[in-house]
């Protein structure tokens, strides 16, 4: 059975300490085989597969059977990430708007790793599936950062987990990469924003409900 809870004031990057979740029903885990997909999609791309796919917005995210999910408000109706937990760690995927020259994903892995140094963590760089890749420990958690460059749009991934879980953990990751749909849209966004992550009626329903 799947799980659907809610997270507030909490890094988006790490875990939460003491996650509080509610039962829920309102989506449909993805049953195939996420691993033999060769996404992230764009939506003008999205593939006929019959796997079933959690409607956020600008992200049709294929849940994995049995994960646990969690969200982050920014502010009162206002949902800053949605992040999956699975046995291996945390794993956590925002779409941004990106310039059509593409290339954002570099500029944004040079950045992420200054700020991952001056906050202590040691940090490595490895070439994967869709090139540059991060690699970070941090007390005891060890942390992977995955991105991919799309058309107009700029698709980050992490997970965050022990470091004896760390191979599962990646391995995880990039297998949700690969399903993923983005979303992106006509609208002009800005650079660097954030594409707004949109939570199913049922959902919204669902988290009101549990109050404060």
């Amino acid at each position: 059975m799947a799980l659907f809870g809610r997270r507030r004031g909490k890094e988006e990057d790490l875990p939460a300490e003491e996650p509080d979740y509610e039962q829920a029903d309102e989506f449909e885990p993805a049953q195939g085989d996420l691993e033999a997909l060769s996404g992230p999609f764009d939506e003008s791309e999205t593939p006929d597969d019959g796997l079933a796919r959690l409607d956020l917005g600008s992200l049709l995210l294929p849940v994995p059977d049995g994960a646990q999910l969690q969200v982050e408000m920014e502010q009162p109706g206002v949902v800053k990430a949605i992040h999956v937990l699975m046995p291996g760690g945390q794993m956590t995927l925002n779409a941004y708007a990106a310039p059509r020259s593409g290339g954002l994903w570099e500029e944004v892995c040079g950045e992420l790793a200054a700020e991952l140094k001056g906050a202590g963590a040691s940090v490595r760089s490895a070439t994967g599936e869709w090139g540059q890749e991060l690699m970070a420990s941090l007390g005891e958690m060890s942390l992977r950062f995955i991105g991919v460059n799309g058309p107009r749009w700029m698709l980050r991934g992490v997970v965050a987990g022990p470091p004896d879980q760390a191979a599962q953990a990646a391995h995880g990751l990039r297998t949700l990469v690969r399903g993923t749909v983005v979303v992106r849209g006509t609208a002009p966004i800005p650079v660097r924003e954030p594409l707004p992550i949109e939570l199913p009626a049922e959902i919204v329903q669902h988290i009101e409900a549990q109050g404060d």
